[in-house]
């Protein structure tokens, strides 16, 4: 069966052309702290104003995760989170919000899962974008650049310091999404400050002038690191600081009084985070 492009503009792509600075993508783990709170915080991020949410798929073996996104993963598998029991979450929210939704994981996942009828999922869900770290663009330029294309999905690809100039450009070119700019050559975790190796590595990608955005990512925790990596790129990503806040205040709050907390969670995060 053909499937042609969505009707409806992929929310990413007008994102990007309606704001090119401060962007603020927060990424979670979908069914963690509990398996029903994935809804609450998506609802949650976009009532905050929050730019872009990135979910993140627990998986048994994330390799380019740190301590507390492998931690939260998890929790939610023991959860019971599920790919199928995360569509059915993403679905149901998807009704009556419309912030850009992209999912984070591993290629891994998505073979298990089937490819043809993930990517069918992602669309009729309203999915805007995949990051798979462990997808090889080269795989994806021959096997899935065409069904990503018809299913109306948007590809982000990650860089790193060690990333060839020559590589970096060809990311560029296959990134229908934005370019992921990691931080540093580590695993993802909130680190103290950035420093001046660092800035310089963002100076030389922002010298290249790729005409796709830009977000940076890993190590981005409070109001310095976000306001430093917006000066090099588009905007920023912060996800290990944000799941400690989830873990670290949310207890045993159910119903309303847990959707309360966890939207002041947020809000004070956004609320830090501005200049």
């Amino acid at each position: 069966m053909k499937i042609t492009e969505s009707a409806t503009e992929n929310r990413l792509k007008t994102l990007f052309e309606r704001k090119q600075e401060n962007i603020l993508n927060i990424y979670f783990t979908a069914g963690h702290p509990q398996l029903e709170d994935t809804a609450k915080i998506i609802t949650a991020l976009e009532k905050s104003g929050v730019d872009l949410v990135e979910v993140g798929m627990p998986y048994s073996d994330p390799l380019a995760d740190g301590p507390t996104i492998q931690n939260s993963g998890a929790i939610a598998l023991k959860n019971g989170m599920t790919l199928d029991i995360l569509f059915q979450q993403l679905e149901t929210v998807r009704q009556t919000s419309n912030i850009p939704m992209i999912l984070m994981g591993y290629y891994n996942q998505v073979i298990q899962y089937g490819e043809i009828t993930f990517f069918d999922r992602c669309q009729q869900i309203g999915i805007d974008g995949l990051i798979l770290p462990d997808l090889p663009i080269e795989i994806y330029e021959r096997d899935y650049k065409h069904l990503f294309e018809a299913r109306n999905l948007r590809s982000t690809f990650l860089i790193t310091p060690q990333t060839s100039v020559e590589r970096i450009r060809r990311i560029n070119a296959l990134s229908s999404g934005f370019v992921y700019m990691v931080s540093s050559s580590s695993i993802t975790g909130a680190k103290k400050g950035i420093s001046e190796k660092q800035i310089a590595y963002f100076n030389k990608i922002k010298e290249l002038n790729l005409d796709k955005p830009r977000l940076i990512g890993f190590g981005i925790s409070d109001r310095e690191t976000f306001s430093t990596a917006c000066r090099f790129a588009n905007g920023a990503i912060i996800g290990s600081a944000f799941i400690r806040l989830l873990e670290n205040n949310l207890k045993d709050e159910v119903g309303e009084e847990r959707q309360l907390k966890i939207e002041k969670i947020i809000n004070d995060l956004v609320s830090n985070l501005k200049p």
